[in-house]
């Protein structure tokens, strides 16, 4: 037999084994089965390692690296064993072992540099493979008795449970035994069978197996599943778990109080077994399966009168079994009743105060940029018209799933935009009126002034929303108004940035804010024609403009070009009144 493919079949068969795990991980298994799953593939390569090694100290790094697995995984596997046998370890003693485990491996990595684990260290080729020969040292010692100390504890608790634990599932109980006795059996009497190979990889790869079983149980035998944990540790409710063949696989202690029965019934035993219980779920579970509707249930203890709530037991889509909520349906029902009422009043009142805000802050947000706009007498209804530009190439951009899942652009995004485009020219604040006001083209100098707008608007908003809940906005409002001046091939400011750098809520407002340039009268132009402005937006696609929007832009056109003639027309109607 090739030792070298024996022990690549059995990392392979480890690695694909993991990769199960990893399909079926769920969140009730435990963070130690998760790390024998990683350590396994570990231990098994190391043993590939050495068979493919060609010196000393290749083998050497390759020894290190199967005794990860020898230092750690027997240790998960004894807390593992701890976990599903229910019992707690002290969390001192648990730290120990894993500080004593970590300080046995420190040690192993020393091998070939000195004595403590290996005395001496030599290596020879047999048959083309490297053949390590060692001396022990006294940490060797140390990790074989550590070894034995986990084996030891894991049958203790497995044996425990096994005679003294009604609520742990004789099933899980066997499948635990047996990783346990292999593994154990060819770490400490491998070599009786064979000295030309190590059993170890396939004794993992066994335990694996039977672990991966376990997993598969594990969804129907967890019933105290963190979801539902602060129920469960208030008392008030009980939970029970049947499976489709009315086996019983476990409760809590409150629906242990309410049906006393379920304490001396082991887990894996038929329901039949105690036929009062039996009959009384067996009659709720086929009233159930014929009308999933009438999935409640009267059950009546002494002076006190419980809801039970049947529904299906699923492991993922499949349906395993029946779940039995249980609650107290004596006095909760009116303070589940004062508790609806109560949040109904509540959430309606919230809303309202809520609506409230959202409007008085949309309304000063728009008066903030019409205060800005008013110093300004060249762009009268510059603000307005461009929100509403934005929301028509939003609109066609939204049509877009690739490019708006690539840049993000949600509902909210588009409400947020739309809300902080009027805020894009806010830093015409700090712009000195003398600049501001001027009826005609900028000097040079007056145009350096009037470029300071955009990260003086940035540096406004920062200010006013700093203490804000709605980061999204705030981010959005500070963009457009630092970097609606930018284009795409540098040449913009304040910044100059280019392409990507460019924030995308910049690149959509610079559109909207150019175009209405263009077809909007100013005191130093009159309005240009939408075929002359269309001509000039489509010439600096790519330079002025983001290539990518040019699509959005064309599909939004008529809706742009129909919204400008209403406006010229409503302007031209209160002209004449």
């Amino acid at each position: 037999m090739n030792i070298e493919i024996y022990y690549e079949f059995f990392f392979i068969l480890s690695a694909l084994l993991s990769c199960i795990y990893v399909y079926m991980w769920h969140k009730q298994f435990n963070v130690n089965l998760s790390l024998i799953f990683i350590l396994i593939p570990a231990a098994n390569l190391g043993y590939v390692a050495l068979a493919r090694s060609n010196n000393l100290e290749e083998a050497i790094q390759a020894t290190q690296l199967i005794y990860l697995g020898g230092s750690f995984l027997i240790l998960f596997i004894t807390f593992y064993i701890f976990g599903m046998c229910q019992i707690r370890l002290p969390k001192w003693f648990s730290t120990g072992m894993v500080c004593v485990s970590t300080a046995v491996y420190f040690v192993v990595l020393s091998i070939g540099s000195g004595p403590l684990f290996y005395k001496e260290v030599s290596a020879t080729k047999e048959n083309g493979i490297i053949v390590l020969h060692k001396v022990y040292g006294p940490v060797h010692t140390v990790f074989y008795v550590l070894l034995g100390f986990y084996f030891v504890l894991g049958f203790t608790a497995i044996l425990y449970s096994f005679f003294r634990k009604k609520q742990v599932s004789r099933r899980i109980i066997w499948l635990l035994f047996f990783p346990e006795v292999v593994t154990m059996f060819v770490f400490f009497g491998g070599r009786l069978l064979t000295r030309r190979f190590e059993l170890t990889p396939a004794g993992y790869v066994f335990a694996q197996m039977m672990y991966l079983v376990i997993a598969n149980y594990l969804c129907l035998y967890s019933v105290e599943d963190t979801a539902i944990d602060s129920l469960m540790e208030t008392g008030d409710v009980g939970f029970i778990h049947i499976d489709s063949r009315l086996r019983y696989l476990g409760s809590n202690q409150t629906a242990r109080d309410i049906f006393p029965e379920l304490n001396t019934l082991a887990v894996d035993q038929s329901l039949m077994k105690r036929p009062r219980l039996g009959g009384r779920f067996s009659g709720w579970f086929d009233t159930f399966n014929k009308d999933e509707t009438k999935d409640k249930f009267l059950h009546s203890v002494g002076d006190r009168t419980y809801l039970v709530d049947i529904n299906y037991l699923y492991q993922n889509s499949r349906k395993r079994g029946y779940q039995l909520v249980i609650s107290d349906d004596t006095n909760n029902q009116k303070y589940i009743s004062l508790i609806k009422n109560y949040n109904q009043n509540l959430e309606k009142e919230v809303r309202e105060k809520t609506q409230d805000l959202v409007n008085m802050h949309n309304n000063l947000i728009r008066s903030m940029a019409k205060l800005v706009e008013s110093r300004d007498n060249s762009t009268g209804g510059h603000i307005i018209r461009t929100s509403d530009v934005v929301g028509l190439l939003l609109e066609e951009i939204m049509k877009d799933p690739e490019f708006s899942r690539k840049y993000r652009i949600t509902p909210t995004f588009r409400e947020n935009l739309i809300k902080a485009a009027p805020l894009h020219d806010i830093g015409k604040i700090a712009v000195d009126d003398e600049v501001l006001r001027k009826p005609g083209r900028f000097t040079p100098e007056e145009f350096e002034q009037m470029k300071l707008h955009a990260p003086e608007g940035a540096k406004v908003l920062h200010s006013i929303l700093k203490d804000t809940n709605d980061e999204g906005f705030k981010v959005l409002a500070e963009n457009v108004a630092h970097f609606h001046h930018e284009r795409m091939d540098g040449s913009g400011y304040p910044d100059g940035l280019k392409g990507d750098a460019i924030p995308v809520e910049a690149r959509i407002m610079a559109i909207a804010d150019v175009y209405d340039a263009l077809v909007s009268k100013r005191v130093y132009k009159d309005r240009m024609s939408f075929e002359k402005a269309d001509s000039i937006m489509m010439e600096s696609m790519g330079k002025h403009f983001d290539k990518q929007l040019e699509k959005y832009y064309i599909a939004a056109r008529p809706g742009i070009e129909a919204y400008y003639r209403q406006k010229e027309e409503e302007e031209s109607q209160e002209e004449q009144a």
